[in-house]
């Protein structure tokens, strides 16, 4: 299994991770009919999830990798269930509202992951830390100043909903070094297939969209995977709060994407929302020239 030893190696790492993920608000603008098919989104994207990272670890540590389920235990599936919830209440609030939104949601989970590491695992947090949380805060303020009026209850409440999920199992990732962390991350696809799969029994749905949807929910379910996984890897290195304030390129590069008029969305952000990026941007490099060697240790299995 890939060791990382060094927080300094960590920090690209978990970069790559969010700029996999910034591609998942382009990949869902090209799905047809997105707000139609989300259960059916969710249930191809849980099982792309789980078969390749079950693929990865068996590559990786054969059969024995099997054994990771029974030590999975309590943390790795709060963990799993808790990411498994960011991945459903994604796919609502990105067809209920602008990109804008959702990923300035997604940007709450430095603060609400910082919340969680203090009160359940004592992590302190420094001042340079907290220094680019703030400014990290004000390009949020900059950012929602003009997006409120694109913004509905409900693409709020599940942005809201998403981050707070992705802040549990940021949270989780450090909880006890036992626990199988990739294992984690394959009980959240796991989670999200069967319960999307109960909706679609539940609603008397297909389970079939068109072949180009499909091929959509198969390519953002595999982005999602590979990031996770750098995410998941870098995180023995970095506190939680820490982490998910490098994995905010995935806002910057979200909304950059689906601006980008040769690309074919041409969802152009407000004047409010790029100095607001510059400013997310400026604190994630501010964090990576002032961050030192985490004595905290975390196994990876």
């Amino acid at each position: 299994m890939l060791d990382i030893k060094d927080a300094k190696v960590a920090i690209p790492v978990v970069l790559i991770a969010g700029l996999f993920w910034s591609f998942g608000p382009y990949v869902v603008r090209h799905i047809d009919e997105a707000n139609q098919v989300p259960w059916q989104y969710l249930f191809t994207r849980g099982i792309v999830i789980f078969t390749i990272l079950n693929l990865f670890l068996y590559l990786e540590e054969g059969n024995e990798f099997l054994e990771n389920y029974k030590k999975i235990g309590i943390s790795g599936l709060i963990g799993g269930v808790g990411l498994g919830i960011a991945m459903i209440s994604f796919i609502y609030s990105i067809t209920n509202t602008s990109a804008a939104v959702t990923l300035l949601c997604l940007a709450a989970m430095p603060f609400i992951t910082a919340l969680l590491g203090f009160m359940f695992l004592k992590e302190e947090i420094s001042t340079n830390v907290w220094v680019a949380i703030i400014i990290a805060a004000v390009g949020i303020l900059i950012m929602a100043i003009d997006n409120t009026s694109k913004n509905t209850v409900l693409g709020l409440v599940f942005g809201l909903l998403s981050s707070v999920g992705f802040a549990v199992f940021s949270t989780t990732l450090r909880w006890k070094k036992e626990t199988p962390k990739f294992t984690t991350v394959a009980i959240a696809g796991l989670f999200c297939c069967i319960f999307s799969g109960a909706m679609i029994i539940f609603n008397d749905l297909n389970f079939l969209s068109t072949g180009k949807n499909h091929a959509l929910f198969a390519t953002h379910g595999t982005l999602v995977c590979l990031g996770l996984i750098l995410y998941s890897i870098g995180s023995k290195h970095i506190p939680a709060a820490e982490l998910t304030l490098l994995s905010l390129t995935e806002v910057v590069g979200g909304i950059f994407w689906v601006w980008l008029p040769f690309l074919g969305i041409n969802e152009i952000p407000s004047q409010s929302t790029v100095i607001g990026g510059f400013f997310i941007f400026l604190s994630i490099i501010y964090y990576s020239l002032i961050i030192r060697t985490n004595r905290r240790f975390i196994g990876l299995n």
